[in-house]
């Protein structure tokens, strides 16, 4: 099974009309040995950050062309909790509601995410802040730059 990074950046910098946009950078080993890295962004959406990091996450995983074992880096605790802390199964046992019966926001984006994720094995690693992780780095140096050239995938990674 081909083994597979992704380093997410949600809000990325470099919008002049504030919040929105997102990097994804997808980091893989050829059959050869060889080192790759695939950046995609959408652009830039005016919406919440936890939205762009769910985005960022969704693209990273469907441009994937076959089961991988996929490392998700996200500084999002939002995104990396709703799995490591099994929030989603709760979600989907209380039919998308939370706490005292709120409606969880995003659902699209959530179901969007488990069909993305369905075929992978997937560890969702939460990098905190910007205080020199170097993982966290990575998230920031190379997925916001993936943002803000505005890359386009131009092909699937995982071959």
């Amino acid at each position: 099974m081909a083994k597979v990074k992704i380093f997410t950046d949600g809000a990325a910098r470099g919008n002049p009309d504030g919040p929105g946009g997102y990097g994804v950078v997808l980091q893989f080993v050829d059959s050869k040995g060889e080192l790759h890295e695939k950046e995609y962004s959408a652009g830039y959406k005016k919406t919440t950050n936890n939205r762009m990091e769910l985005m960022a996450a969704i693209v990273g995983l469907e441009a994937l062309n076959r089961p991988c074992e996929v490392e998700l880096y996200s500084d999002s605790k939002y995104l990396v909790d709703a799995f490591n802390q099994h929030w989603i199964d709760g979600w989907l046992k209380k039919g998308w509601k939370r706490g005292k019966n709120e409606d969880v926001k995003n659902v699209d984006l959530w179901k969007r995410l488990l069909a993305a994720k369905k075929q992978h094995q997937v560890t969702f690693c939460w990098v905190k802040g910007h205080a020199g992780h170097p993982e966290n780095e990575r998230c920031d140096v190379l997925a916001t730059t993936a943002a803000d050239h505005n890359a386009i995938l131009d092909d699937v990674v995982g071959e």
